[in-house]
C-alpha cells in the first residue's frame, strides 16, 4: 500500500491509514533516511491512537514509554546509535516487543534477527520539502 503526504496537515490522515493497515500487527518498523520524518509519523501516530504525551525522539534514552488516554501503552524505540545488536538485549527489547503492545521502531536494521518475524514496514521516502510517499507492507 501507497501513501502520500504533500504537507505535514496530511500526516493525521497518514497515520489513521497506517493504524488501519497494522489491524493487530504490533511491531511497526519505518525505515527511511536520516531526516526523512520517522520521528515526524511517530508523533502523528501517537496522537492519533490518543497519546497524552508529548512523543520526542528516543536517540539517546533508546526507548520512550506513552500512555494513551484508554491506558494503552506504545513503545518508540531509536537504535541508531546502537553498536552491536546485542545492546538492544541488554535494555529488554525482547519484553517490548513480546508485551502485546505497539512498538515503533527507528533504525530496525541495527538489531538484526533480534526484530520479531512478523511486523508492519513503513518505508518514508522524502520527495522533498515536506512531501513523503510512504509504502507499508506487512511481514511474517
Amino acid at each position: 500500500m501507497n501513501l502520500k503526504a504533500d504537507s505535514l496537515s496530511d500526516l493525521s490522515e497518514v497515520a489513521n491509514a497506517l493504524i488501519d493497515f497494522a489491524e493487530e500487527e504490533k511491531i511497526w518498523v519505518l525505515e527511511g533516511q536520516m531526516g526523512a520524518g520517522k520521528t515526524t509519523l511517530s508523533k502523528a501516530i501517537g496522537r492519533a491512537l490518543g497519546v497524552q504525551d508529548t512523543v520526542n525522539s528516543p536517540t539517546f534514552s533508546i526507548v520512550n514509554e506513552y500512555l494513551t488516554a484508554s491506558g494503552e501503552t506504545i513503545y518508540h524505540f531509536d537504535f541508531y546509535r546502537l553498536e552491536t545488536p546485542e545492546e538492544a538485549l541488554a535494555i529488554g527489547i525482547e519484553e517490548y516487543f513480546y508485551s502485546g503492545n505497539i512498538c515503533l521502531i527507528e533504525w530496525a536494521e541495527k538489531i538484526g534477527e533480534y526484530l520479531p518475524e512478523r511486523f508492519v514496514k513503513i518505508v518514508i521516502e522524502d520527495l522533498g520539502g515536506e512531501k513523503r510517499n510512504y509504502k507499508l507492507s506487512k511481514h511474517d
